[in-house]
């Protein structure tokens, strides 16, 4: 399975892409073992339009266009689920089981997304209720991802 992470925007140089590359290539080291054939980043552009709802749409047809075929669609959205780090674990392990070709995180620009995408989003989690930033909410994501594989491929979880 492989593991896509959608993102309106660019990261710009500094220590926030630093730790995002870092978590991109343990997860992608360690995923290789338990089944995960890629973990990527694709960025979407921001829409330049002028009004808030145009830009929603425009951006989430860009991701829509991006998502593979049979894939799982997770939103990340402060209205989603909160979940803990062995559920997030559990369900990237079960997406993996079932034989789904790819799992699509989802992280959208500064207006939110479309509601159409969202419609189309299988599940929708949150890091919680605050409002995070983009580029941090994209660090702890992949946090979590290599968290989830390194759960998965029977590391101790020190929470336990």
């Amino acid at each position: 399975m492989r593991v896509l992470v959608l993102a309106v925007g660019r990261m710009k140089k500094g220590p926030e892409t630093d730790l995002c590359a870092r978590y991109l290539r343990r997860a992608a080291d360690a995923g290789r073992a338990i089944g995960l054939r890629g973990i990527d980043v694709i960025e979407i552009r921001e829409s330049r339009a002028a009004e808030p709802e145009r830009r929603m749409i425009e951006e989430s047809i860009a991701l829509t266009n991006v998502i593979p075929d049979g894939a799982l669609t997770v939103l990340l959205d402060g209205r989603g689920e909160v979940v803990t780090s062995p559920v997030f674990a559990e369900r990237l392990g079960r997406w993996r089981d079932d034989g789904r070709p790819a799992v699509v995180f989802i992280i959208g620009g500064p207006d939110g997304l479309a509601e159409t995408l969202r419609a189309r989003a299988q599940t929708v989690i949150a890091f919680g209720a605050a409002t995070w930033p983009h580029q941090l909410v994209r660090i702890m994501l992949l946090e979590q991802i290599y968290r989830a594989i390194t759960i998965l491929s029977g590391h101790p979880y020190h929470r336990d």
